[in-house]
């Protein structure tokens, strides 16, 4: 999808009284699209699904990006267990012995509780990402009578390369570290190159989604 076709969805979204917004985990690769959204409609929520367990340079990378693209409405998404009962039987935190439910608290049960509220979710996802997004459509339904928008699914690394050559858009200070896929701290290693893309996350874990974008979708 490309700038003038997500523009026009948005306007007919706007038209029909929808209610959207978009996430995003403030990677290097997501400012394409919110880059683009801001050239839209600067004031879209965008939610920050903020686990407590991101790296600080994340949060302040956050900020800037949302400053020097002028958005204006951040929405700090928070879980709603506090960390002190986020422990297993044994007292170990849930992302050491059980990272699928810890990616539910933190995540998916928060995202939920959005899309009720809501009916379009505007998602950066890709379908060279991994294998469960390789089988996404651009829209596709979701939980509680929602819509997901995925514009960027037919992007593919060198594409979102050319877009932030082309406007200049800045990295993930961790980057020039050797992190490529950044999540929670606890959960993401540097990249090496035997590794695929999302590899860095939940290393030896066999996990490479935290439930986004396999339980709130349909």
């Amino acid at each position: 999808m490309v700038f003038k076709e997500l523009e026009k969805r948005i306007k007919a979204y706007q038209e029909g009284g929808k209610k959207y917004f978009t996430t995003s985990s403030f990677q290097s690769h997501s400012l394409v699209l919110l880059h683009m959204l801001s050239r839209i409609d600067a004031d879209i929520p965008v939610y920050f699904i903020n686990t407590g367990y991101h790296f600080p340079d994340t949060v302040a990378f956050r900020d800037k990006i949302m400053l020097d693209f002028g958005l204006t409405n951040l929405v700090d998404l928070k879980p709603l267990t506090p960390k002190n009962m986020q422990r297993d039987a044994n007292g170990k935190m849930f992302f050491t012995s059980d990272p699928d439910y810890c990616c539910y608290l933190n995540k998916t049960q928060p995202m939920d509780a959005v899309l009720m509220q809501n009916d379009i979710w505007i998602n950066g996802v890709r379908a060279d990402q991994s294998k469960t997004r390789s089988a996404m459509k651009v829209e596709q339904a979701a939980p509680h009578n929602s819509t997901r928008l995925h514009p960027m699914l037919d992007w593919n690394s060198k594409m979102i390369h050319d877009y932030r050559k082309e406007h200049r858009l800045p990295e993930h200070p961790l980057e020039a570290q050797g992190y490529f896929s950044i999540g929670c701290e606890p959960c993401t290693r540097k990249f090496d190159l035997d590794m695929q893309e999302r590899e860095s996350r939940w290393y030896g874990m066999n996990k490479t989604e935290c439930g986004l974008h396999t339980d709130l979708v349909k």
